[in-house]
């Protein structure tokens, strides 16, 4: 999620995706598999959406060999990047349609080794935005038992769009 957004756009094809496909058979495959076309490196990780509205996200990731650290963990780039995930899905469906934004830094706490399925939550919330201004949104990633493993939280600038 990674790039500048102007959310209007971004933010109503995502959404309008998600609803049309979620509650039918196969529809979140469908979805989780545009996704990744769309993003190709975030497709790469196979992180699968599980709930996603206007400023809030859910993301599962199951480990398996492809993702694991020497210590037979889920590897700290596999974390923040499913963090990243989450929190971007989040900011971008919930910011307003004259906002756009671009994380410029990403922080991730280590809590615990995560193994097994792991499940990143995120929702964003948003300050009125009229000049530059920096703003934090996080995910939390729990493993099978609930337990928070990671806190990933991005830094964006979120810029009000020049009129046309």
């Amino acid at each position: 999620m990674s790039a500048q957004t102007g959310s209007a756009g971004v933010a109503g094809k995502l959404l309008g995706a998600w609803a049309s496909l979620a509650n039918r058979p196969g529809g979140k495959w469908l979805f989780n598999r545009m996704l990744g076309r769309m993003i190709p490196y975030t497709g790469a990780l196979g992180a699968k959406v599980l709930l996603l509205e206007r400023g809030h996200a859910r993301v599962e990731l199951t480990e398996r060999r492809g993702i694991r650290n020497h210590l037979g963990s889920v590897h700290a780039a596999a974390l923040t990047n499913l963090g990243e995930l989450a929190s971007g899905l989040a900011m971008m469906t919930g910011s307003p349609a004259d906002v756009r934004g671009i994380p410029i830094r990403l922080t991730t706490e280590f809590i615990k080794k995560a193994r097994g399925v792991l499940v990143a939550e995120s929702t964003a919330t948003f300050p009125h935005v009229t000049a530059d201004v920096e703003h934090e949104t996080a995910a939390e990633i729990r493993d099978e038992s609930g337990v928070v493993v990671a806190r990933v939280t991005a830094l964006w600038r979120l810029s009000p769009i020049p009129p046309a």
